[in-house]
C-alpha cells in the first residue's frame, strides 16, 4: 500500500458480508462532534427491511452488471417466472469461497447457481463499485460537490482472513475505482471495538456494573457474522490505543450455518431434488421462504413455548405431489421422526421449538467449543469479558449458549445493533487507524536464504557450490517472524542481514515466504507458500555488499524493503499473495 492520502472530506466504510452486504459514512466534522454520527442506508427486501442488503448480484449474457442486493433477487425471481433467467449470471453468498484459502490464483473462478463460470474478481469488484456508487449517490445529497478522491474508504474483512483474502480485496477494491492511498482494510474484531469503546454505558447489554474499555482492560472480542465467526482478544493500552494480545481464530460457523440447516430440512421433509426444482423454476417463490426465515431466526429465542410458523408457498406441494402423486401435508404425517412437530397447513408451515432450534445447533456449538477450547488456554485466563457483535450475535439462543459455555465470572456484552458494530466502527477506524498499535502475526513469515552445507544434516539435493569453492545448502527459511509473535504498527524492527554467495553478484533476489508453522527449515516444507520477491541491484564496489531486509508488520497488510548496505539505497516490494 502506498502512503495513505491525509486529505479527506470523510470517511466511508463498505461491508461485504457473506449473506448481507452495506455501507455508512461520516465526514469528519460529524466525527469531531460524535464519533458514532455516522449515515447508512435502509434497504427493502419484500417483506424483510434492513440496514444491510443481501449480498446478491445479477449479470447479463454479455457479463455486464445487472443488478445488485435484493433488487438482483427480485429481478431473477421475475425473469425466471417467465424462463428468462438462464442467459443471466447470478451470484449469492459466494464470499466465503476466499475462507481459509492460502493459494489462490488471481484469476480464479466462480460458478453462478446455474454452474455458470465468471472471474471471481469481476463479481466482487462489481459488488464493491455498486455499493461505492450507491454510497457516493447519498453523500452528494447533502455535499453535491464531493468527488470519490475526497473519500478515504474503508474495507472489512474478517480478520481470520489471511493475506491472500486481504489482497483480493484490495485489489477487488482498487479495480472498483478506489485508489491505493484512499483505501483501508480494517479487521472486523477491531472495528467493532472501536464502534463499542463510543457507545454509551446504556448501549451496552451487559456493561452496566463496570466500564469494560478503560484502559489496561482486556476482553474476548466474539464476531459472529454470516459467514465466519472470528475471535480475537483485545487489550486497551494505557495511552487509549488498542493491541491484540491474541491471534485471531475462529470457523465458517456464521449465520448462513443455520440457513444451510434450514435447507437441510426441507430438503429432508419433501427431496433435495424437489428443492431444487423449486429453485430452479419457481425462484421468487425459493427466495421467499429463505426471507420468511431470515425474520424468524431473528426473533427465535431459547425457551419459546408457541409453534414458529413459516410461510412456505404452494409450488413446493405442487412440485412434490407431480413427483410423487400424493399431497406433502400426508407425506409428512407419514414420517415418524416429525411426526406431531411438523405440520403442513395451507401455505404455511408450522414447527414445534425444538425442530427450529435444531437448526442453530451445530453452527452454535461448534463456535462455543471453540469459546471453551480458547478460554482453557494460560494466556487467556485474566481475561474476564466477552463482546458479542456481528449479526449473528443478535440471535438470543447464540447468546445463551455463549453464555452456558463459559465460566460464570465472564461478562457478556452484547451492543445494540450489534450486527451494525463492523460497519460503524470501520468508520471510526478509518478517522483513526494509528489507534491500533499491535496485532498479532497469523503466520511465520520469512525469506528463502542460502547457508553453509552441513554433510548429513541438510539434504544432497539442496547442495551447491559458490564460487568461493565453499558448499551452501539452498532453500533454507530464514525467519524473520513468528506466528502468534506480537506486532508493532509502523516498526520494521523485524529486519535481517544477506550477503550474496557469490562475490561477482551485481544482484540479489529474495523470495518471501508464509508458514502455518512454528519454525519451518526449508522454504520446500509442506505448509509453506511463497508470497512474493524482490530483486536488489548491488553497488559494484566495496567490501560490505549486504543489503537489509526490512518487514513492517503491525497494519493489516504487510509491507517489505530492502537496503543495501553499502549505500542505504530502499527497494520496495509489493508482495504478491495470488497466483
Amino acid at each position: 500500500m502506498s502512503k495513505l492520502k491525509d486529505d479527506f472530506l470523510l470517511v466511508a466504510a463498505i461491508d461485504f458480508g457473506t449473506a448481507f452486504s452495506g455501507y455508512a459514512f461520516s465526514t469528519k466534522e460529524d466525527f469531531k462532534a460524535n464519533p458514532l454520527q455516522i449515515h447508512s442506508n435502509t434497504w427493502i427486501g419484500g417483506t424483510l427491511m434492513s440496514l444491510k442488503t443481501s449480498t446478491c448480484i445479477m449479470f447479463d449474457k454479455d457479463k455486464k452488471f445487472y443488478k445488485f442486493g435484493f433488487e438482483a433477487e427480485d429481478a431473477y425471481s421475475e425473469l425466471a417466472e417467465d424462463d428468462k433467467h438462464k442467459d443471466y449470471y447470478y451470484f449469492r453468498r459466494f464470499k466465503m469461497e476466499l475462507f481459509n484459502r492460502l493459494k489462490l490464483k488471481r484469476r480464479f473462478m466462480l460458478d453462478d447457481v446455474m454452474g455458470k463460470k465468471m472471474p471471481a474478481i469481476d463479481v466482487f469488484s462489481a459488488c464493491i463499485k455498486y455499493l461505492k456508487d450507491h454510497l457516493l449517490d447519498q453523500v452528494r445529497k447533502p455535499i453535491p460537490d464531493a468527488r470519490e478522491n475526497d473519500i478515504r474508504w474503508v474495507l472489512t474483512v474478517p480478520a481470520i482472513w489471511n493475506d491472500v483474502a486481504k489482497q483480493f480485496m484490495r485489489e477487488a477494491a482498487e479495480k472498483a475505482g478506489m485508489t491505493d492511498e484512499n483505501l483501508l482494510i480494517a479487521l472486523e474484531p477491531e472495528a467493532a471495538s472501536l464502534c463499542c469503546r463510543h457507545l454509551p454505558m446504556s448501549a451496552l447489554k451487559g456493561s452496566q456494573t463496570f466500564m469494560p474499555f478503560q484502559p489496561n482492560t482486556k476482553y474476548l472480542v466474539f464476531d459472529a457474522g454470516g459467514g465466519t465467526v472470528d475471535i480475537t482478544v483485545h487489550e486497551v493500552t494505557s495511552s487509549g490505543g488498542l493491541k491484540e494480545m491474541y491471534a485471531a481464530t475462529g470457523g465458517d460457523w456464521g449465520g448462513t450455518y443455520v440457513d444451510k440447516a434450514f435447507r437441510l430440512f426441507l430438503a429432508e421433509l419433501c427431496g433435495n431434488d424437489v428443492m431444487a426444482d423449486l429453485e430452479a423454476t419457481q425462484t421468487a417463490d425459493y427466495i421467499d421462504i429463505f426471507r420468511s426465515f431470515e425474520i424468524i431466526k431473528r426473533k427465535f429465542s431459547p425457551g419459546m413455548q408457541d409453534k414458529v410458523t413459516i410461510k412456505v408457498p404452494s409450488a413446493l406441494n405442487d412440485i412434490f405431489k407431480a413427483k410423487h402423486g400424493k399431497d406433502l401435508k400426508v407425506h409428512i404425517n407419514s414420517m415418524a421422526e416429525y411426526k406431531g412437530k411438523v405440520t403442513w397447513m395451507g401455505d404455511k408451515i408450522r414447527l414445534e421449538p425444538a425442530v427450529a432450534e435444531s437448526f442453530f445447533k451445530d453452527a452454535c456449538e461448534k463456535a462455543a467449543s471453540h469459546l471453551k477450547n480458547l478460554f482453557s488456554k494460560s494466556e487467556l485466563k485474566d481475561v474476564k469479558t466477552i463482546l458479542m457483535v456481528g449479526g449473528f450475535s443478535e440471535s438470543v439462543l447464540l447468546q445463551k449458549v455463549i453464555k452456558d459455555a463459559t465460566s460464570s465470572d465472564k461478562k457478556i456484552i452484547i451492543p445494540n445493533d450489534a450486527g451494525l458494530a463492523i460497519l460503524k466502527g470501520a468508520v471510526v477506524f478509518g478517522h483513526n487507524p494509528l489507534i491500533i498499535k499491535e496485532r498479532r502475526s497469523r503466520y511465520t513469515y520469512g525469506v528463502g536464504t542460502s547457508i553453509l552445507f552441513k554433510k548429513g544434516s541438510h539434504p544432497e539435493a539442496n547442495k551447491i557450490t559458490g564460487n568461493d569453492g565453499k558448499e551452501y545448502c539452498t532453500n533454507i527459511f530464514g525467519k524473520h517472524v513468528e506466528i502468534g509473535q506480537e506486532l508493532v504498527f509502523g516498526q520494521n524492527n523485524v529486519a535481517k542481514s544477506y550477503t550474496p554467495v557469490n562475490a561477482d553478484q551485481t544482484q540479489i533476489g529474495f523470495r518471501f515466504f508464509a508458514s502455518t508453522d512454528k519454525d519451518p527449515m526449508y522454504v520446500t516444507d509442506p505448509n509453506c507458500t511463497d508470497i512474493g520477491n524482490l530483486t536488489v541491484d548491488l553497488a559494484g564496489s566495496g567490501t560490505d555488499r549486504s543489503v537489509n531486509v526490512n518487514m513492517i508488520f503491525g497494519d493489516t497488510e504487510l509491507h517489505v524493503e530492502a537496503v543495501e548496505v553499502a549505500n542505504g539505497k530502499k527497494s520496495k516490494c509489493v508482495l504478491n499473495f495470488l497466483g
